[in-house]
């Protein structure tokens, strides 16, 4: 598993410390990791989905690029969250590095 930084590549919106945010879904990822790898799974995360009281929050670690994952945070009232996950699972193949 490759060590990363956990600092923000971009970002777009407001209304949440992003810097905060990437560093803890950082640890979040890499721990959700290592269970897979110790319970010796031949997987790999698709996407993880936190429910608040009043948000979304959509982690998808990026297949072309280890350590790296789009974040999206989504007002429960307003979202449609299983557009978000088809859409942000469309976006991933445009992303270039």
């Amino acid at each position: 598993m490759a060590k990363t930084s956990g600092m923000m590549l971009g970002s777009a919106g407001t209304g949440l410390d992003l810097d905060v945010a990437a560093a803890g879904n950082t640890e979040l990822v890499r721990a959700k990791l290592r269970t897979i790898q110790s319970l010796g799974m031949k997987d790999s995360i698709e996407d993880i989905l936190i429910t608040l009281g009043k948000q979304y929050h959509i982690i998808r670690p990026l297949a072309a690029k280890a350590g790296v994952f789009l974040y999206l945070v989504l007002d429960k009232n307003k979202a449609n969250l299983a557009l978000a996950r088809i859409k942000v699972k469309e976006v991933e193949p445009e992303i270039q590095f």
